[in-house]
C-alpha cells in the first residue's frame, strides 16, 4: 500500500470532508430519501483526481440521499506509467479520517476496481461516511 505523504492525506481529507459534508447533515430541511436513487460520479466524467476541488464539486452536485449511488472513486487501474495507484477504504469514524489512518478501516475497492464503470457504494445509512485512497 505504501506510505501515505502530507499531499496524500491533504487530498483525502479534502475529498472526504466534502463526502461526509454531504451525506451527513442530519439538521438539513431537505429529505433524507428521493423518489429516485441517483447515480454520481466523484468528480463528474474525469473521476477521481489530484489537484481538483471536491469541495466546488460537492457544491454542485449534493446533496446525496439515502440509496444514492456513488461512483466513489473511478480511477485507472496500475500501469508502468502510474505513480500512484488507488484504492478505496472507508474510514470508521472522523478520527481516523483527521489523522489518515487506516487502522480500522475497510477496503471497500482494490486498485484494480475503479477501472470501467468505477466503484459503487450505495449510501445505505443516514450518517457520516469518511472515504481515503489507500
Amino acid at each position: 500500500m505504501g506510505g501515505l505523504t502530507f499531499a496524500k492525506c491533504l487530498i483525502l481529507i479534502v475529498a472526504a470532508s466534502t463526502l461526509a459534508v454531504c451525506t451527513a447533515n442530519k439538521v438539513s430541511p431537505r429529505p433524507k430519501y428521493t423518489q429516485a436513487s441517483h447515480k454520481i460520479i466523484v468528480g463528474g466524467s474525469e473521476g477521481w483526481r489530484f489537484n481538483f476541488s471536491y469541495t466546488d464539486w460537492v457544491l454542485k452536485n449534493g446533496p446525496f440521499y439515502l440509496n444514492d449511488t456513488l461512483g466513489v472513486f473511478k480511477y485507472d487501474p496500475p500501469t508502468e506509467n502510474t505513480t500512484i495507484p488507488h484504492s478505496v477504504y472507508l474510514l470508521p469514524n472522523l478520527r481516523s479520517f483527521l489523522t489518515c489512518n487506516l487502522t480500522g478501516a475497510e477496503m471497500l475497492a482494490d486498485v484494480t476496481q475503479g477501472s470501467g464503470q468505477g466503484f459503487e457504494f450505495v449510501l445505505k445509512n443516514w450518517k457520516p461516511h469518511y472515504f481515503a485512497c489507500g
